[in-house]
Formats: structure tokens, C-alpha cells, sequence
């Protein structure tokens, strides 16, 4: 097998093929998507406050062709743009300013009024978080927006060209802290049905018995399964986060993804090397790898042939894309207004 990186030509007709033999993989080639995927993670995270309407139009001002973000539910039953399930203490300050000392509540048991008092519009400066990120600007008083909010920003901006890659976020080592998982699919369904907004999105989720419910609800929406294969987090051993499937009886990662159902892979980018990605083309997958932050990782991802970069850092891969002569996702510098 060559580990040569794939040329261009011979990429897009890959692409090609996909989008006219895959169901539901064609809502996800139309028009921008058919060129390398720009994700903002959680906005432009390393730059403005993560999953905010500050942060996302940050994103768009430099150049996405994806927001990439997560959502939770509300005690109404409410998709609202969280990473966690329970407030981080990192990133969020009480009505009173003060920064938040445990997680608390689940956010499926509060109410959006007592959601929307937490500000999340900067780090904690004592917080690894704020060693992580020391270019993030501060935009106090942003609130948790709801997935509704996001759309209407981006129709407000006339963002027409942008996707979104909505993280449904659940543990199921703690069910306890998420909404029950029928539900919980149903309702972003609506929100993205509601605002026209299905065919310019894809769900993703570390829990693909999560997907497998979407596959139900909606199988023409595209689909991305994320994994990881790290130390402290590993999704893909015991079944718990797999649906019940598990590596070991796969010949290997690819090869679990295919008998999942899987079209498109969104890999820890430690997890995989271009063997690896070799073996995803020939199951008839697309990667799309997180979180990338450093420019050599960039590269030598574009290198191996990676269909687009989730990253906190959307200025360094547009450089990155710029010095390459790559095509580029329009920028949005309108006001929200």
C-alpha cells in the first residue's frame, strides 16, 4: 500500500464518489464542504470565550467553514451551547462575579433563567485553562447562548456558507447527568428542522449510541463519530461509549467505525498516523481529526490527506492553507445586529 499523501485529483474524485454513493453523505458534500473543512472549535477558542455568540462570530470574522460546537438541554428541554454537562468552574462566574467553586447541578435540571445568570465571557486566571489559552480575549458578560441563538446569529450575519458540527454531549460512565437519550436527539432534531438548518449541519458524539439514534430519527442527516485513544480517555475498548461494539473484535479502528455505520471519523489526531488514514479510505471513510493547535501538526495532517482540521486555532490553519495555496472559506465582518 503507498503511504504517499493523495494528490489532489485523486482526492476530490474520492470525495466525488463518496458524496454520489453514500445516503445522507450527500447533504454533507454539497457546495463548501466539497473543499478542506475549516472547524472553529467551540467558536475560535484559543482566541475569544469558548461556545459564545462573541466567540462563534470571532470564528466567522476569520474564516470557518464550520462551527464546531456542543450542546446540552435544559430543564425545559432546551438545546443551549455547553461543552460540559454541569457548569465549569474555569470558565464560569456566578451572578455575583464570583467564579463557580464545584461543577453543581447537571445543566438538564436547571431552568434556561437560572442557566442564563452564569457568565462565561472569560478564563479563570488561576485555571490550567488560562495557561492553555493565554491569547483568549475576554468578553465578560456572555451568557450560554441556546443552539436556536447560534443559528440566528449566523442567518443575522448572512453566514449562508457555513455548517455546523453540533457535538451532542453525553457521558454514559454519568448518565445520570444528561437527559434521557431519545429526548435528548429529538429535540436538536427540531431546533435544526425548525430554523432550516438540517441540511447545513452534521451531530457528532463520543456516545455513538447517540448516533444510533439519529440514524432513526433522521437518517439523512450526516453523521460523525468521534474517538479517542488516549491514557485518561479511551472511547473504543469497552462498548460503553460504542454502542456495544468494541475494537478488539475488528481487525481495527477503521474497521470498527464501517460495522457502526460510520461515514465520517473525527479521531483524537495523536490516535492516527497516514497508515491509519490509508485503511480509513479503504472502509469508505472521511477524517476529520481534533483538536489541532500547532502548525507542524497541521501540515503533516494535510500531508496524510485529512478532509478538513477541527482547531482552536482557525488563523494558524488558515496560514497554513494560504502558504499550500489552498482554497479558502469566505470571511463574515458583519454586525450581529
Amino acid at each position: 500500500m503507498s503511504l504517499q499523501p493523495l494528490p489532489a485529483a485523486r482526492r476530490l474524485t474520492w470525495l466525488r464518489w463518496s458524496c454520489t454513493t453514500a445516503m445522507g453523505l450527500s447533504l454533507w458534500c454539497a457546495g463548501a464542504a466539497l473543499a478542506f473543512d475549516v472547524q472553529g472549535h467551540r467558536g475560535a477558542r484559543a482566541l475569544a470565550p469558548e461556545n459564545t455568540l462573541h466567540g462563534f462570530q470571532r470564528a466567522l470574522a476569520i474564516g470557518v467553514s464550520t462551527l464546531e460546537l456542543d450542546v446540552v438541554l435544559s430543564a425545559e428541554g432546551v438545546p443551549i451551547v455547553s461543552h460540559d454537562t454541569t457548569a465549569n468552574p474555569d470558565i464560569t462566574r456566578d451572578p455575583s462575579g464570583r467564579w463557580l467553586q464545584t461543577r453543581g447541578q447537571p445543566f438538564h435540571t436547571l431552568t434556561l433563567a437560572q442557566i442564563a445568570e452564569f457568565d462565561i465571557g472569560r478564563v479563570n486566571p488561576s485555571s490550567r485553562y488560562a495557561r492553555d489559552f493565554p491569547q483568549q480575549e475576554a468578553a465578560d458578560g456572555e451568557r450560554i447562548p441556546t443552539l436556536a441563538a447560534v443559528f440566528d446569529l449566523a442567518k443575522r450575519l448572512r453566514a449562508d456558507h457555513v455548517r455546523f458540527n453540533i457535538e451532542l454531549k453525553r457521558n454514559p460512565e454519568r448518565p445520570q447527568e444528561s437527559p434521557e437519550p431519545e429526548a435528548f436527539v429529538r429535540a436538536v432534531l427540531e431546533v435544526l428542522r425548525g430554523h432550516g438548518m438540517a441540511s447545513r449541519a452534521n451531530l457528532q458524539s463520543f456516545d455513538w449510541s447517540l448516533l444510533r439514534i439519529a440514524q432513526r430519527q433522521a437518517p439523512e442527516l450526516p453523521l460523525a463519530f468521534l474517538s479517542a485513544q488516549r491514557p485518561r480517555f479511551s472511547t473504543l475498548s469497552t462498548g460503553l461509549w460504542t454502542a456495544g461494539l468494541r475494537e478488539a473484535d475488528f481487525k481495527d479502528a477503521p474497521a470498527l467505525l464501517a460495522a457502526a455505520g460510520a461515514r465520517l471519523w473525527s479521531p483524537n489526531f495523536n490516535d492516527i498516523d497516514r497508515k491509519l488514514i490509508e485503511r480509513a479510505r479503504e472502509e469508505g471513510l472521511r477524517v476529520i481529526p481534533w483538536t489541532v493547535n500547532e502548525v507542524p501538526d497541521m501540515e503533516r495532517l494535510i500531508d496524510w490527506g485529512v478532509d478538513g482540521i477541527i482547531t482552536d486555532h482557525p488563523d494558524r490553519l488558515r496560514a497554513v492553507m494560504l502558504q499550500r495555496g489552498m482554497a479558502l472559506p469566505p470571511t463574515v465582518t458583519g454586525q450581529a445586529n
